[in-house]
């Protein structure tokens, strides 16, 4: 079966899926925000902005014009949890119930405290499919090695989806959980932020690895009091994606995490940089709350980027609690 295939959001994750996808499809379609750079990729087959250096193949077509993605069976969304519902609200207008949409997003919006998951339902059904994994993008453009979890309420749509995206090289796991797969991507980036704002204090590794393992114990609870299965947490989406961005030098919320804990504030606006953790703690600090969860770890972040508390001052709150 021959399926039509496209991507919303150019960015660094956006455009390496479409290079994965493409291998897969007839043609690929990529939606991009900016006139000039959807010419540049149809003209040059290289997106000058994210990887200047790196050939895209030859069947991905850029366009501009979101009303080209109607002929599409199943749409990737590589956008910010920012982004989420201004452009569901301009698919709505383009495409049916029939086209199954992968959210890649790991964020809640706020103060709605709605998944990205919740979003698509609201607008169209509940039969998306979620993907997240330890997937750097530079890695999957680089065609290395890399796993990945997808999970839908509708498993003949993750069957779809892994036929698109599976390569020698990107491997695919199919999950049943979807709730728990989405919670495991918003709580990983909280942890990374921790991990960061530690190493960021050069507190030793002994303390840092213990909070590591006191966030993944947190991460368990959170994902089981919203229905998540225990299972997922140890899959790809949950443990090796939790490792991989509180530890990689690589992480955008491990670094994130980093200039917190040396008292640097980044300007985001300015810099372009979209964190996704930061966006996410109010929203997971208020479902803890409303739902009477503790995690030492979300207080821990939460008091040191909203908040503002001097990093040690809540480090050693937090310190005084693990057991």
């Amino acid at each position: 079966m021959t399926l039509n295939v496209g991507v919303i959001g150019a960015g660094s994750l956006g455009t390496a899926i479409s290079q994965i996808i493409s291998e897969n499809v007839e043609q690929l379609l990529l939606h991009v925000r900016k006139q000039d750079l959807c010419d540049d990729i149809n003209n040059t087959n290289y997106n000058s902005q994210y990887y200047p250096n790196h050939k895209l193949n030859e069947n991905i077509k850029a366009t501009t014009d979101i009303n080209d993605l109607s002929v599409c069976d199943i749409i990737f969304l590589a956008i910010p949890s920012s982004a989420f519902r201004d452009t569901l609200k301009n698919l709505k207008a383009v495409i049916g119930n029939d086209t199954i949409l992968v959210t890649t997003a790991k964020g809640i919006e706020y103060p709605s405290l709605n998944t990205m998951g919740d979003l698509i339902s609201e607008y169209f059904d509940e039969n998306y499919v979620a993907l997240s994994g330890p997937n750097f993008a530079s890695e999957i453009m680089l065609n290395q090695p890399t796993i990945t979890n997808i999970a839908s309420r509708k498993q003949e749509n993750c069957e779809k989806v892994k036929s698109v995206l599976s390569t020698k090289t990107f491997k695919v796991k199919i999950i049943d959980d979807i709730k728990g797969i989405e919670l495991c991507g918003v709580l990983k980036n909280i942890n990374a932020i921790a991990n960061g704002i530690c190493e960021g204090m050069n507190i030793n590794e002994n303390a840092r690895y213990g909070i590591l393992t006191k966030g993944f114990k947190d991460t368990i609870k959170i994902i089981e009091a919203f229905g998540g299965s225990f299972d997922t947490a140890h899959e790809y989406c949950g443990f090796g994606d939790l490792i991989l961005t509180s530890t990689s030098s690589e992480s955008r919320n491990h670094t994130l995490g980093i200039l917190y804990g040396q008292r640097l504030i980044i300007d985001e606006a300015a810099s372009g940089i979209v964190f996704e953790g930061k966006n996410s703690i109010r929203a997971v600090k208020d479902i803890c709350e409303n739902n009477k969860i503790n995690s030492d770890i979300v207080n821990f972040v939460y008091d040191v980027i909203i908040e503002r508390t001097a990093p040690i001052k809540a480090f050693n709150i937090l310190w005084s609690k693990i057991e």
